[in-house]
């Protein structure tokens, strides 16, 4: 059976390489503005409040995963209060590599590995697309095993830590995405694929892309009528079936455009259109290139 998200992921190719320990005592503030990153974060230790642009503020705790999208600003604050007049902190770095919050000595109130989430898929703007904006993860836990061994390679110092953490992240990228399920989500593939009916339609999509797919068509696939299949998979994904389907298909265009040796016709052919003429205008409008041109480009 095709699985979706594995074929996001491994297009996607997410990584963490750029990351850092902070830690934080008193009073602290810092307001994130990360216009085109995604921001991760793993609390190792403690407790912080989390205050999202457009959501209610959540306390973190020891264990919890976040994955922030690049539309979203957010403000990351001690659990104590801190004076709405008083100046947002910069991390001031220490002698041993870590950064503090707040006060600068003392036992730390919280410790937290983050950073920006990497995709090594020159498509991940249109890939990242397909999850939902926001990822929180809590009570898992394989995700909280994975958690304390990140803890534990950070603070044991031994040979090869960066190479150890940098793949225990990106398993813990993946394993965050995929325990993120159910209603609690917000629009995006997972929140598609938890839904039983919608997963089917998503799965068939996937399988065969090649196919002329109609809503009337998915929906059947779906057992829902046309009306409530297409209204149910907007609000669960956060775009029409079409426009899924429009974009999974140009994903695995470029795909085949930048890494294998298909003409254009051929790629056509194993993205479901029935010319190179109509492929190739589609390809421009929604990519902004001719596909002869970003095949050479991609080079």
């Amino acid at each position: 059976m095709i699985d979706p998200l594995a074929e996001v992921v491994t297009l996607l190719q997410p990584g963490a390489p750029f990351s850092k320990v902070v830690s934080g005592a008193g009073p602290w503030r810092v307001r994130h503005n990360r216009s085109g990153q995604t921001f991760y974060c793993v609390i190792l230790d403690g407790s912080c409040r989390l205050a999202i642009d457009g959501h209610e503020p959540i306390i973190l705790r020891g264990g919890d995963f976040i994955l922030i999208a690049t539309a979203y600003g957010f403000t990351m604050s001690s659990v104590e209060p801190v004076a709405p007049e008083a100046p947002d902190n910069a991390p001031v770095a220490l002698p041993h590599g870590e950064y503090r919050l707040g006060v600068q000595s003392g036992p730390a109130d919280i410790q937290m590995l983050g950073g920006e989430c990497v995709f090594g898929s020159p498509d991940a703007a249109l890939l990242v697309s397909f999850l939902p904006q926001l990822v929180y993860v809590r009570g898992e836990n394989r995700l909280a095993t994975l958690v304390q061994m990140v803890g534990e390679e950070y603070r044991a110092l031994r040979p090869a830590r960066d190479v150890i953490l940098a793949r225990l992240l990106e398993v813990l990228l993946i394993e965050a995405l995929r325990s993120t399920a159910g209603t609690a989500a917000s629009p995006g593939l997972l929140r598609g694929l938890a839904d039983e009916r919608l997963a089917i339609a998503i799965r068939r999509m996937h399988e065969s892309p090649t196919r002329p797919w109609k809503v009337a068509q998915l929906a059947k696939e779906a057992a829902l009528s046309r009306s409530a299949f297409f209204e149910r998979f907007n609000r669960a994904v956060g775009m029409t079936p079409m426009e899924y389907l429009l974009a999974w298909r140009m994903a695995l265009a470029k795909n085949l455009l930048r890494h294998e040796k298909y003409g254009v016709a051929e790629v056509a052919q194993r993205v479901g259109y029935s010319s190179a003429s109509a492929f190739s205008v589609a390809f421009t409008r929604h990519v902004g290139l001719p596909p002869t041109q970003y095949a050479r480009e991609a080079l």
